[in-house]
């Protein structure tokens, strides 16, 4: 089953990248504003302009005498524009656009900056009108992404990326443009800041709703995935911040289902196998890196592709032995419920994949002895418990001897604790793991009667959802 969802997480400014990643994960728009430009500015109250001072700001960077008074002008239109009054006057005035998309082509480097900047302002408004108003600036944004400063290239990107996600007359806009393969030629940078405002826009790009029919193939057959793959290797150039966006994006990419076999092809399952290995890895070595962030996205990623036809031969495709994928997966889940607990669904999700048609990972998790950590997640919450008592009921499918190394251990009494959960889709799961352990397990029904299992399934008795199974299982637990 695919799991989608899940959203970029957004900087303030790159000082401040890791501490807004930590606390605000699904923000669409991303504000990019200069730290020296911010500290210079501090005590500067952005004002609220009517249509005669931006007309005054206007002409004077158009026509200023001096090149310093005429950047001026710009610097104080763009603090204006960081209020919403100020961006509404400035659509509605006429020509006032065009004037900006006038200068942004300038041949003078820090007026060029200062147009970016203030589009950069409109296009983080969340009024749509604000938005489609910069849509004559879209090819000249494009442009600029084949420059040579990469500041510039960084804030025109960022720019992009929030008129993608605000507006579906900019992304039509934007392809015929050819986007794509202007995001393909940016993916070449050097630049670290580069690639993960590159990273930022076409996730923004990937997450739309025509995505899979209008942009998605167009992406597949550019060389923009062998280029997220090549940047989500594991080893000393990997970067967090960059990783995590284009983790994201592939995300994106393979929730689509529009060609998941060609990302096979290309080397996905192996690569994102070898980073979840260097990620357990990480997270041993370092107390506090933000590793979570790009843990979720390529734990989503595993898990969806490992649903594709094409990738029955796990053990194969991945290039790794059974028991590392394993054991990197437990320590990320230790990690995890230390660090964030909400994702180990994730991790979860990712075991639940790995062993619903594989005996040898679930040979894994019973020679690693993991089993007993895995019932200790059963107290962190309902979603957690189902999907810990579904990958229990992978192993005990496998067979007799599959149950008869599960049982009864911890087992049986952590399967009374769950019974007496109030949550049907627990309790479900839980009696759907006595049922295969009564099956292949001699003995399982007599300990469990004997351990109060009966008046513990008298409590479901009137639920009607868990009837049918109940009485089964009293059924079966009383005559074999």
């Amino acid at each position: 089953m695919l799991r989608g969802g899940g959203a970029t997480v957004p900087p303030a400014g790159a000082g401040a990248l890791r501490k807004a990643r930590r606390e605000q994960q699904l923000v669409s728009k991303r504000l990019l504003r200069d730290e020296a430009l911010e500290e210079a500015e501090e005590g500067c109250v952005a004002m609220i302009f009517g249509e005669a001072e931006i007309q005054q700001f206007l002409q004077l960077a158009q026509r200023g005498t001096e090149e310093k008074e005429r950047e001026g002008a710009l610097v104080s239109l763009r603090r204006g524009l960081q209020r919403p009054e100020t961006q509404q006057t400035f659509i509605r005035l006429e020509g006032s656009i065009r004037t900006l998309v006038g200068l942004l082509t300038s041949n003078q480097a820090l007026l060029q900056l200062e147009a970016a900047r203030c589009l950069h302002e409109l296009s983080h408004s969340e009024q749509s009108a604000v938005v489609e108003a910069c849509l004559p600036a879209t090819s000249y944004l494009l442009t600029y992404l084949s420059g040579h400063s990469s500041d510039f290239i960084e804030l025109c990107l960022y720019t992009l990326g929030n008129l993608i996600v605000e507006s579906e007359a900019v992304r039509r806009q934007l392809l015929p443009q050819g986007i794509v393969p202007a995001l393909a030629a940016c993916i070449q940078s050097p630049h670290l800041t580069v690639l993960e405002a590159l990273g930022y826009a076409l996730s923004q790009l990937l997450q739309a709703k025509e995505a899979p029919e209008k942009i998605i193939p167009s992406v597949l057959g550019s060389t923009l995935p062998q280029h997220m793959l090549q940047l989500l290797q594991p080893g000393p150039k990997l970067n967090l911040g960059v990783a995590v966006e284009f983790a994201w994006c592939l995300h994106y990419i393979i929730c689509s289902q529009v060609n998941n076999a060609l990302l096979i092809t290309q080397g996905a399952l192996s690569t994102l196998g070898l980073l979840l290995l260097d990620l357990a890895g990480a997270v041993q070595r370092t107390e506090d890196a933000g590793l979570e962030l790009l843990a979720c996205p390529v734990l989503r990623c595993l898990s969806n592709l490992l649903t594709e036809a094409a990738a029955e031969s796990v053990g194969g495709q991945l290039q790794l032995r059974d028991e590392r994928v394993v054991a990197a997966l437990f320590i990320l889940l230790q990690f995890l419920l230390q660090k964030q607990p909400s994702l180990l669904p994730e991790g979860l999700w990712l075991l639940n994949n790995l062993t619903a048609n594989s005996p040898s990972f679930c040979t894994s998790l019973l020679s690693l002895d993991l089993i007993e950590p895995l019932l200790h997640l059963l107290s962190v919450s309902n979603v957690v418990s189902v999907l810990v008592l579904t990958v229990l009921c992978n192993v005990a499918e496998k067979g007799p001897a599959y149950c008869q190394r599960l049982w009864p251990g911890p087992l049986l009494s952590s399967l009374l604790d769950t019974l007496a959960f109030s949550d049907t889709e627990v309790v479900g799961q839980s009696l759907e793991l006595l049922q295969l352990l009564f099956l292949y397990q001699p003995g399982a029904a007599q300990a469990f009667l004997q351990q109060s299992g009966l008046q513990a399934l008298q409590r479901h008795e009137e639920v009607a959802q868990l009837q049918d199974r109940v009485h089964a299982l009293q059924q079966t637990a009383l005559h074999g």
